[in-house]
């Protein structure tokens, strides 16, 4: 039996119908674009990952990138799927048309890359940061940076990069001490970065990256970082290309993602690394972070991806693998009864319902999130983009983390289901959960996540954008309300919305006394507790769709299709929901446990 590494009628209710991607098509600057195009493109892209992608999911973690001879070797289907993606348009889909885009909403763009990611997590980081450094030339940099390089990254010609990370500065950029000296039209860039993904391997004709550095005389801290490109080979009036001092050092061995390297590099070891300025001196973090939303959004959709793949994988198993025999009713079992699939056993089965939850929920934030993005930059009405702008910027930081932190969760109850043979490298759960465990250090750990929610995203505009996300929550709430079925888990989100503004409430106290240390001490569980709430609301507003569906004879998809969206609504307001209650008895407790110099209560 072929292995179904995600849902695709999943994948479209949420587009189609959860999330009405028909609202962004609306708009002027999608409107070249309609429901049954996109439909042959996921398709599309459904087939392409069929047969390029997947079957070399497991084959790229047995024969990972290495560092060998100065060079990085990685798997031959790199360099193959950057010019095959670069053909297909997905390196240029959410670019405009004047930048030589398909102009592709995000929502799609992301349901796009889901699927490959879905298929093979290895692969898709090499186009996404090469999308991800074009974008930064076209919103910031000048006529030649954008006519030199720009086409040849969206057609997968030449990879990209962006270089923040540096051996002595990790999440701390203040500390970044690559230098930038002015010599005539450009600038000799030299220092180090590290834990650069897809920063350079065999086979690629060039990597263009984008390398935030201190000019010279720059203001200290953050208020003096610039943003440069600084390609590996420089181009000639010609065309041609030379060597422009860009030194790999080594790739990093890692537990998971072995297929997408990860570099070491040394920028003018030789004093001949030319750099040119993006933008504005002194403006590089603000240019860099600009580009954030879309990369945390693409962190969480990878791990999404990672923990979808890993929930079908188990499921299979689960409806092949028979043992123990089901319990008889005096509670015992008869060992002459034949033995039963594993999927018939409780546990078994709460364990894929958990998985089933944390993966159909993290995409449906994914798609909400990436939606809130179309608008803010998309809908005519100025009022109304801000709007969409402040629930992006309160989204953003719980859709990095729940997919993250969740999916590995939900992934490692995937190995539970398979018991010993989920330990095993014959079977595939044991990489996924390797794969999935960068997710909560990427782009920001869950910690620093968690600190932007509470410390930034609660309080920012006067809590304007909590107020509009609660608004959007208890619309549903009241729609859900009118129905039977949905009635009772729609009163107990609006209970755990009143308990989060308590919540909320008691924390600010501390903010509110300067005493800032301890109101984001507990950021960390708060992230957890809010998340769980915001996805309790994304069930239920699945559950709406389905129940109405259901209600109105639609035929798009099966009876049981639509009963098993309400069945996981159900699970998911039993088993996880409640768990805030307890998440709530630690934030609201006075006791101050984690705040203190004394490293004694270590011993």
């Amino acid at each position: 039996m072929a292995q179904q590494y995600f849902d695709l009628d999943t994948l479209k209710f949420l587009l189609y119908q959860v999330h009405n991607v028909q609202e962004v098509l609306n708009q002027t600057k999608y409107s070249d674009h309609d429901v049954a195009s996109i439909d042959l493109f996921l398709n599309s892209v459904k087939d392409f990952s069929d047969k390029e992608l997947y079957p070399y999911f497991k084959e790229m973690d047995e024969n990972p990138a290495h560092f060998k001879d100065g060079e990085i070797i990685v798997h031959p289907q790199v360099n193959k799927y950057m010019k095959a993606a670069g053909e297909m348009g997905l390196l240029a889909g959410n670019f405009s048309y004047d930048d030589g885009g398909l102009q592709l909403p995000a929502i799609v763009n992301n349901a796009s890359t889901f699927i490959q990611e879905a298929a093979n997590n290895h692969l898709p980081g090499y186009i996404g940061l090469t999308v991800g450094a074009a974008e930064l030339i076209t919103h910031f940099g000048n006529k030649m940076l954008n006519e030199t390089y720009v086409s040849k990254m969206l057609d997968g010609t030449w990879g990209g990069t962006m270089c923040l990370t540096e051996p002595q500065a990790g999440s701390s950029l203040s500390d970044i001490i690559t230098s930038a000296t002015p010599d005539g039209d450009t600038y000799k860039i030299h220092g180090q970065k590290i834990f650069i993904s897809g920063g350079d391997y065999k086979g690629a004709e060039n990597i263009v990256h984008l390398v935030l550095a201190r000019i010279k005389g720059a203001p200290a801290g953050t208020k003096g970082i610039s943003l440069f490109v600084v390609p590996k080979n420089r181009p000639n009036a010609d065309g041609s290309l030379i060597s422009n001092n860009v030194q790999t050092v080594t790739d990093f061995e890692k537990m998971g993602q072995k297929g997408y390297c990860t570099t070491h590099l040394f920028f003018g070891d030789k004093e001949n690394c030319q750099g040119w300025l993006v933008g504005e001196p002194n403006q590089g973090l603000k240019y860099m972070f600009l580009m954030m939303n879309g990369a945390r959004i693409a962190v969480g959709r990878g791990a999404t991806a990672i923990a979808t793949a890993a929930y079908h994988a188990s499921l299979q198993y689960a409806n092949e693998r028979a043992q123990g025999r089901k319990l008889s009713s005096n509670g015992k079992k008869d060992a002459e009864q034949e033995q039963t699939l594993i999927i018939n056993h409780p546990d078994v089965r709460r364990m894929l319902l958990l998985q089933k939850v944390i993966a159909e929920g993290s995409l449906s934030l994914v798609l909400l999130t990436s939606k809130y993005h179309d608008f803010s930059n998309s809908l005519s009405d100025e009022n109304e983009r801000e709007k969409y702008r402040l629930l992006l910027e309160i989204l953003t930081p719980i859709v990095k983390t729940y997919p993250s932190e969740m999916g590995k969760l939900g992934v490692d109850n995937g190995v539970q289901v398979l018991g010993g043979y989920g330990f095993c490298s014959d079977y595939i759960l044991q990489q996924y959960l390797r794969d999935i465990r960068i997710s909560a250090i990427y782009e920001g750990t869950t910690g620093i996540q968690s600190q932007d929610l509470l410390g930034r995203k609660i309080t920012m505009d006067n809590g304007k954008a909590l107020q509009l996300l609660s608004e959007e929550i208890v619309k549903t709430i009241k729609v859900c309300s009118s129905y039977e079925s949905l009635a009772p888990n729609a009163q107990k989100l609006g209970l755990k919305l009143e308990l989060a503004q308590q919540v909320i409430q008691s924390l600010m106290a501390y903010a509110m006394k300067g005493d800032y240390e301890r109101f984001l001490a507990d950021a960390s569980p708060f992230m957890e507790f809010f998340s769980t709430i915001l996805l309790g609301w994304l069930w239920l507003d699945m559950g709406k769709e389905a129940q109405e569906a259901l209600n109105d004879g639609n035929q798009e998809y099966s009876s049981a299709f639509y009963e098993s969206k309400l069945h996981s609504m159900r699970f998911f307001f039993k088993y996880e929901l409640p768990k805030t209650s307890g998440l709530a008895e630690i934030l609201m407790d006075k006791e101050s446990l984690t705040i203190g110099s004394d490293n004694k209560v270590f011993q």
